[in-house]
């Protein structure tokens, strides 16, 4: 088994000791896991702020750059773990959510959570093959 971290300018930098995404390789399979994405802006180092859906918009958005640069994408993800601070969102995320990963429905588990950095709506985890 090969261990390989994924980084890429184009999703924001860790806020902590962590990696974007860590590329697994076996003699018979290729998968990328990434981290937990929040609304953050790339190119700005910034997070974005705003309402459940620009949130979720924007941490999808940051997970396909970073499958880009592990050699996947969208519709190759498994499996995702999304953080939600209040389920009352549910609907309005899955709204965007569906825009996203509508034809490939990866598996999928939705947790609500007291507390998120940096006071995230959302944060938004993946498990994809290459």
């Amino acid at each position: 088994m090969q261990k390989e971290i994924v980084y890429t300018k184009s999703a924001p930098e860790p806020i902590g000791p962590y990696s974007q995404a860590i590329r697994i390789s076996t003699e018979s399979s290729k998968l990328v896991y990434t981290s937990g994405q929040l609304a953050i802006d790339p190119v700005k180092g910034e997070f974005t702020g705003g309402d459940i859906k620009e949130q979720t918009r924007r941490s999808i958005e940051n997970l396909s750059s970073i499958l880009k640069e592990a050699g996947s994408e969208l519709k190759k993800v498994i499996k995702t773990t999304v953080f939600i601070k209040d389920m009352t969102d549910f609907t309005a995320m899955n709204e965007v959510y569906n825009e996203y990963f509508g034809e490939s429905k990866p598996a999928r588990s939705t947790v609500e959570v007291a507390r998120l950095p940096k006071d995230a709506l959302i944060e938004i985890e993946a498990i994809a093959y290459i």
